[in-house]
C-alpha cells in the first residue's frame, strides 16, 4: 500500500524499497505473519509522532481512580465515627475508592468482634454511595475492606418502585379513599377502622 492508500500489489521487497525511496518515504512491514507479508509506504517518523500523540490524548482523557484510606480504632467514638463516615461518603461521591481500616493494638486484638461490628455498620451506612469491592478481612493487626463508588446507572435500578397491593376490601368499596385502604392493609385482623 502506498502513502495515498492505494494497493500496489504483490512485488519483491527490493522493488517496494525502490518505490518508497523514490517518494522519500519508508517501507514499513505492517503484518509480517500474513502470506505474503503486508507492507506500507509511509513517513515512519510522522507515524510514530501521531501514534504517541494518540496515546497521550487517551491517557489525558482517562479518569484515574484514587484509593483513599480512612483509619478507625475499635474505641473510636460515635462523633468521630460519623465524621469519618461522612469523609468516606464524600470520597465515594467524588469517584474515589476507599479502604476503610480498623487498626488493633495490643489487647484490642482480643476484641476483634467490636471491629467487625463497626466495619459492618459502616458498610451498611455508606451503601447508598458505594459498594463493597473487597470483603472485610483481617490483615495482621488491621481489619480492612475496600469500598468502590456506585455506578450511576446502578443507583437508579436499585431504587424500589412503589407497588399497589390488590386489597379486596379496597376494591369492593370504590368510594373509600386510598389512605384508608392502605391503613386497613396494615391493621391487625379482627379490628375495625372508621
Amino acid at each position: 500500500m502506498d502513502d495515498e492508500g492505494k494497493q500496489l500489489g504483490i512485488m519483491p521487497p527490493w522493488e517496494a524499497v525502490k518505490i518508497a525511496r523514490g517518494k522519500g518515504l519508508d517501507l514499513v512491514e505492517v503484518s509480517p505473519r500474513a502470506t505474503p507479508p503486508v507492507c506500507r509506504i509511509i513517513n515512519y517518523g510522522k507515524y510514530l509522532y501521531q501514534q504517541s500523540k494518540r496515546q497521550h490524548d487517551a491517557r489525558k482523557h482517562q479518569k484515574s481512580v484514587e484509593l483513599k484510606e480512612v483509619k478507625f480504632r475499635p474505641r473510636t467514638g460515635e462523633h468521630d465515627f460519623e465524621v469519618k463516615k461522612n469523609h468516606i461518603m464524600k470520597f465515594l461521591q467524588e469517584g474515589s475508592k476507599v479502604k476503610a481500616t480498623i487498626a488493633f493494638r495490643g489487647r484490642e486484638m482480643a476484641h476483634r468482634d467490636i471491629g467487625w461490628q463497626m466495619l459492618t455498620r459502616l458498610i451498611e451506612q455508606v451503601a447508598e454511595a458505594g459498594t463493597v469491592e473487597t470483603r472485610p478481612r483481617q490483615e495482621g493487626p488491621n481489619l480492612s475492606a475496600i469500598l468502590a463508588p456506585k455506578k450511576p446507572g446502578a443507583a437508579k435500578a436499585s431504587v424500589a418502585q412503589p407497588r399497589v397491593a390488590a386489597n379486596p376490601a379496597a376494591m369492593s368499596n370504590p368510594a373509600r379513599s386510598p389512605e384508608s385502604a392502605v391503613a386497613s392493609m396494615h391493621r391487625p385482623a379482627g379490628t375495625s377502622g372508621g
